[in-house]
Formats: structure tokens, C-alpha cells, sequence
């Protein structure tokens, strides 16, 4: 397991590589790679910058990760989270996963991010054209998140 936050860029190959390591157990691989948007509630972004609290953060994305890895059968997992300013089209969060079969992949991936989304103290301030602004949290993530607590998987 490898949880990073990391001002510099990420190698999205590089990273899926490392996680398979040659391992002839590993029958899927899941991924999800988030990106800075130019718009947002309608507003264009020419920046975002993400904060954090160091420590505290890592300490979250590792929790996230052991639940993840206590719910399903994974082989490997990791999470790597941008900070700093970034620019649209910019890679901001990777999470992979690896496990035996599709299934366990794809819904630790999916419940990684859920939770990172909710439960990592991350904060993030956008440059738009009417000023900077604090993104607000979305009800859409918690709900998301949310359907994770009563699934017993």
C-alpha cells in the first residue's frame, strides 16, 4: 500500500506498473485519475489550489486504505493527491487498486475515492473570473460515500 500527497505530477503508467510489480496474482487493475476542470457551477477556473494539513492527511488516506483493504481482497493499492496550485487538465488524485478479479478492483477504487472525497481534509480554492472562492462540499459526494457505510460487501 503507498499513499502519497505530492506537489509534483504523477506518472499515470509509471504508477499502474509499479503496482502490478510482476505479480502473476494480478488479474485486474482499476484506476481512476481525477483532473482540474476549466469550469465549475458555472464559472470558468484558470487555477485551483489544494490544501492540506499535513500528517493529519496522510494519517485519513491510509485509514481510507485499510478499510478498503479490510472490505475486499486487494493485492495492492494506492493513493497519490496533489497539493499546491494546478492548472486545468492538471492530474490532481490517483487511486489503483489491484486484486485478483475485476469486481474487488473496481469497487475498492470506487470506494476509495468516495471517501477520499468526504473524509480527507483537503481544501480547495479556485481562481475564477469573478475572484477566488473555497469550493464548497457537495451533497452528491456524501451521498455517494454515504451508501458505503450500510454496504456490508
Amino acid at each position: 500500500m503507498s499513499v502519497r500527497v505530492q506537489r509534483e505530477d504523477f506518472d499515470l503508467g509509471a504508477e499502474v506498473t509499479a503496482l502490478r510489480a510482476g505479480n502473476p496474482k494480478v488479474g485486474a487493475v482499476a484506476s481512476f485519475v481525477g483532473l482540474v476542470r476549466d469550469l465549475n457551477d458555472g464559472s470558468g477556473v484558470s487555477t485551483l489550489t489544494l490544501e492540506h494539513y499535513p500528517g493529519m492527511t496522510e494519517s485519513a488516506l491510509e485509514e481510507i486504505c485499510a478499510q478498503a483493504r479490510a472490505r475486499w481482497d486487494l493485492l495492492d493499492l494506492r493513493v497519490i493527491h496533489r497539493v499546491g496550485e494546478l492548472a486545468p487538465l492538471d492530474q490532481i488524485v490517483l487511486v489503483a487498486v489491484s486484486s485478483a478479479h475485476r469486481g474487488e478492483a473496481f469497487a475498492a477504487c470506487e470506494f476509495v475515492m468516495d471517501y477520499l472525497k468526504t473524509r480527507a481534509p483537503f481544501w480547495k480554492k479556485e481562481r475564477t473570473p469573478q475572484g477566488e472562492r473555497w469550493v464548497e462540499a457537495r451533497s452528491s459526494d456524501d451521498l455517494a460515500a454515504a451508501r458505503w457505510d450500510s454496504d456490508a460487501s
